[in-house]
């Protein structure tokens, strides 16, 4: 007479036949699969927009591309001497280095009292984080223009007020000793709502327990702030400041829509340069020299700026 083993008997003799760590070896084949079919659609889309176009234009600024000319020939490092000897590469570097300077600090500092006079409990604290943030959520077409008209030799309101007060008229896009304080200004008005916000979050995040004891203890106001708060907001200044020095040295956008790189060159970004030699005079592989270059120099700045904030923390 034949028996049939009931069949949690069967499963349960069949999972014993397996090894303990081959299950486990198993299962974490089935799960790195089934995490790599999820992944593969993003790792395509990575691959095509940002890895290959890496690549190939790494490839480009070794060889004399044109969009002129149908054949490219290698030429190794010569576009990389030529940029390096090129004086509108350094002058166009200056320029972004001095509106980096010029644009970053404000934009950190603006923001820290921002945040603090919103964290301190002003009335109808909505409306000052609506009017602090909303301007960060134009484009750049819009900000450009609105300022544009601000500029304005005659009928703009900035030269209206000067007027106002006795005072002569300014050049703001036309001088080359103040178009790039204008363009920092508006800089700064247009993206200082991003930083304000972080620095809200971490106000908000901030423990009382420390601001409550000083105050117990008779500290002030003020030396709350300079003890207490600011020392606390360290690794989120050291963050504000990293990713604004990176932004200001990518300015590329609005100061082309306002002034074209003028007068004279003398707002002119490194950016701007790249895209007048690659698109206006049709030296691609060049001008992937001088991309390449100056993210170099963006890396580096990065890997400093992340040194001296871990050396402080």
């Amino acid at each position: 007479m034949t028996t049939t083993a009931p069949l949690g008997a069967e499963k349960q003799t069949h999972a014993s036949a397996v090894p303990a760590g081959g299950r486990g070896t198993v299962l974490r084949r089935i799960r790195t699969g089934n995490g790599l079919v999820f992944v593969l659609p993003f790792l395509l889309v990575f691959g095509l927009f940002m890895v290959w176009p890496i690549v190939q234009g790494l490839w480009m600024s070794f060889t004399d591309s044109s969009l002129a000319l149908r054949d490219t020939r290698f030429v190794g490092f010569d576009n990389y001497t030529e940029a390096l000897g090129d004086p509108d590469v350094w002058g166009s570097l200056g320029n972004t280095v001095f509106f980096t300077v010029i644009s970053s600090v404000p934009l950190v500092l603006l923001a820290l009292v921002m945040a603090l006079l919103v964290h301190s409990g002003l009335a109808g604290q909505w409306a000052w984080r609506l009017a602090f943030f909303a301007p960060y959520l134009l484009p750049v077409t819009v900000v450009t223009m609105v300022w544009a008209w601000l500029y304005q030799p005659e009928l703009g309101l900035g030269n209206q007020l000067l007027d106002t007060l006795g005072m002569e008229p300014v050049g703001w896009l036309s001088d080359e000793s103040v178009a790039m304080w204008s363009v920092a200004a508006l800089t700064v008005w247009w993206t200082v709502g991003f930083n304000f916000l972080l620095y809200l979050a971490a106000l908000q995040a901030l423990p009382t327990t420390f601001d409550e004891a000083a105050a117990l203890d008779g500290a002030g106001a003020w030396r709350r702030l300079w003890s207490i708060t600011l020392p606390q907001l360290r690794r989120t200044t050291g963050l504000v400041a990293m990713l604004q020095v990176l932004a200001s040295l990518k300015v590329f956008d609005q100061i082309y829509i306002l002034t074209k790189g003028g007068p004279n060159g003398s707002t002119r970004p490194v950016l701007e340069y790249v895209y007048d030699v690659g698109f206006t005079g049709y030296r691609l592989g060049y001008a992937s020299a001088i991309s390449y270059l100056f993210f170099a120099l963006i890396v580096l700045v990065s890997l400093v700026q992340f040194r001296l904030f871990r050396r402080e923390d």
